[in-house]
């Protein structure tokens, strides 16, 4: 197996971390620790897959059946990011508020993270700064 296609999705998930958790931090003013996780700018999960599209899309073309594939990972993970896992963080404010409002009244209530999914403006970011993951892990690998 070609390194390049091993080292990818790696290269990607140890860029976008430190530079998603500098922008949430200088959002919040502080360090932002406790937003490291799920949701936020850029999306890991889009940089990760479009990474890995964009450097099948180099290497091998993309009339390649791997390319498809890869395309097809990224619609998934993208309708994730954005529909599913929203929907989710509202699920988790809404149980957050009725706990709220028993007043400790029922049994403990351990809180849910309410801050799930993405924006598309955040799964933009990922997707952008994926593909550019790519073009460079290419230019520095060559062709394998």
């Amino acid at each position: 197996m070609d390194i390049a296609y091993l080292v990818t999705p790696l290269i990607t998930w140890i860029t976008v971390g430190p530079i998603k958790f500098l922008i949430n931090s200088v959002k919040a003013r502080q360090w932002a620790f406790n937003l490291v996780g799920n949701g936020g700018f850029p999306s890991n999960h889009s940089a990760v897959v479009s990474s890995m599209a964009t450097l099948i899309a180099l290497r091998e073309g993309i009339g390649h059946p791997a390319f498809g594939v890869a395309v097809t990972l990224c619609f998934i993970v993208i309708i994730d990011a954005n529909s599913l896992r929203q929907h989710v963080g509202k699920q988790a404010a809404a149980i957050n508020r009725l706990a709220k409002e028993d007043g400790g009244q029922g049994t403990p209530h351990t809180w849910l993270r309410e801050r799930m999914g993405h924006t598309l403006v955040e799964i933009a970011g990922g997707l952008c700064t994926g593909i550019a993951i790519g073009h460079i892990v290419h230019a520095i690998f060559g062709r394998g």
